[in-house]
């Protein structure tokens, strides 16, 4: 049997601090809602489109997401980790549908 754990972990509002590491990467930390903090190291070019896309979207929302790795004394490592940044776009309102009917007739 062949098991691949893999972690996606979801933030919006604003990015996580960045702080420089080796290899040409950046180290971010993510707290999620139960204090379970996820340490990630990501590339430092994937890192800097991140910032360009959350500065230029009015509305965003971001995920890292990789392997789940090793415990650490207050979470996890995600391993092979990659950072997206995605455009929240405003939903289109329903028709209403009695309006529509009203229309009709």
């Amino acid at each position: 049997m062949e098991v691949k754990s893999e972690v996606t972990i979801k933030f919006s509002g604003e990015l996580p601090t960045a702080t420089p590491a080796a290899n040409k990467k950046v180290a971010i930390e993510l707290t999620d809602q139960n204090g379970i903090v996820f340490t990630a190291q990501v590339n430092a070019k994937s890192w800097r489109k991140a910032e360009t896309s959350a500065s230029e979207f009015a509305d965003w929302a971001g995920a890292v997401s990789g392997k789940l790795g090793q415990r650490t004394e207050n979470g996890f490592e995600v391993v092979d980790a990659g950072v997206q940044i995605f455009e929240k776009k405003a939903k289109e309102p329903k028709p209403d549908v009695a309006a529509a009917e009203a229309g009709a007739s």
